[in-house]
């Protein structure tokens, strides 16, 4: 399973980020890493957050919900490194192949924060030479990430539960989606 696909020639096809990454401005000169998370896999985020000082907030960001609940942020109480392990490890899946959400977690010690967003993009503000080394420490390579092409985000019924159980699985605050999250 995938969250996007992509158009070439007319026909839908399975995209998977390239495992490249740079380091440069974001929009307001904030320096970040931006990598992509080939075949959506939840490793590169879990490894950029464990360069990061635990505890870890979560921010579940349920932009395009199936009925589990409104949409909305949702943000986790305090993680300790074995709970934001166990988390991936039970929700992995559903992670890497529905595009409902986006999720962010963030380091309240370092003020650090690493993204992972619907377009399988990877966003990491904070230690940046720590981050860029894991991903070389993952293979990734310095490049550029491109998603602006015709796609399809995958919003997937059989995972509707997971998406349930994800929302249950933690005292979860909510707040509304502010403009930027929606889709």
């Amino acid at each position: 399973m995938h969250k996007l696909t992509y158009l070439v020639d007319g026909e839908w096809k399975v995209h998977s980020c390239a495992p490249v990454f740079s380091v440069g401005a974001a929009d307001g000169g904030v320096q970040r890493v931006h990598a992509g998370a080939p075949d959506g896999d939840p490793t590169p985020f879990e490894r950029l957050v464990q360069v990061l000082e635990a505890p870890y907030l979560l921010l579940y960001v349920l932009h395009t919900p199936r009925g589990e609940a409104a949409a909305g942020r949702y943000q986790s109480p305090e993680l300790s490194t074995e709970q934001f392990r166990a988390f991936l490890a039970e929700f992995g899946e559903f992670l890497r192949a529905d595009s409902r959400f986006d999720i962010w977690a963030f380091s309240p010690a370092e003020r650090a924060t690493v993204v992972w967003d619907r377009h399988n993009q990877l966003f990491a503000y904070g230690p940046l030479e720590r981050f860029a080394t894991e991903l070389r420490s993952l293979g990734f390579q310095s490049g550029v990430l491109d998603v602006n092409f015709p796609h399809q985000h995958h919003y997937r019924p059989e995972y509707d539960e997971q998406a349930s159980a994800l929302l249950n699985t933690f005292e979860w605050s909510h707040a509304p989606l502010r403009p930027e999250d929606e889709q």
